[in-house]
Formats: structure tokens, C-alpha cells, sequence
């Protein structure tokens, strides 16, 4: 879920999330958009940085990298729970 950087000299563009394990992004695109209409913790998270003003788009790679270290803590400890 890295962002790429197009910077050049001055200019500088948006930057894109390419590379790596492609079926891995589209389960976590597919899952975070479910985290967003069902889960409470995410949603809150998500509608955040909405009204933070970050772009939809970029909130919801937000709450996909949020997921990712919650795969990971769960991983690490199976009594970990997603609570805030």
C-alpha cells in the first residue's frame, strides 16, 4: 500500500499505489470497502479522514493499510481485538 512518487524538480503529481502483490491489494480493496459499511471502528476511521479532507479514494487505501497491521497484530496475538 505504498504510494509511488511522480516528483520531479518542482513538479510534483499525485501519487499511485502499483507494484507489488496485486491480488493481495484487490482482497483488501474488496474487504475495506465491507469494513466501511459494516464495521463501526473502520467506518468512524474512514468518515475521519473524509471529513479531515482527504479524498475518498485516498481514506479507503487509509483503511486498507489500517487493516493490513490489524492482519498482522492478529498474526502476532490470536486474542487481539479491533477496538477503539
Amino acid at each position: 500500500m505504498a504510494p509511488f512518487a511522480h516528483d520531479s524538480g518542482r513538479r510534483h503529481r499525485c501519487r499511485h499505489v502499483r507494484g507489488g502483490r496485486h491480488t493481495v491489494r484487490q482482497v483488501l480493496y474488496m474487504a475495506a470497502v465491507s469494513a466501511i459499511r459494516c464495521n463501526p471502528v473502520m467506518r468512524a476511521f474512514y468518515r475521519h479522514l473524509v471529513e479531515a479532507g482527504k479524498l475518498k479514494t485516498i481514506a479507503l487505501i487509509a483503511v486498507m493499510r489500517q487493516m493490513l497491521h490489524a492482519l498482522n497484530l492478529l498474526a502476532a496475538n490470536p486474542n487481539f481485538v479491533l477496538v477503539r
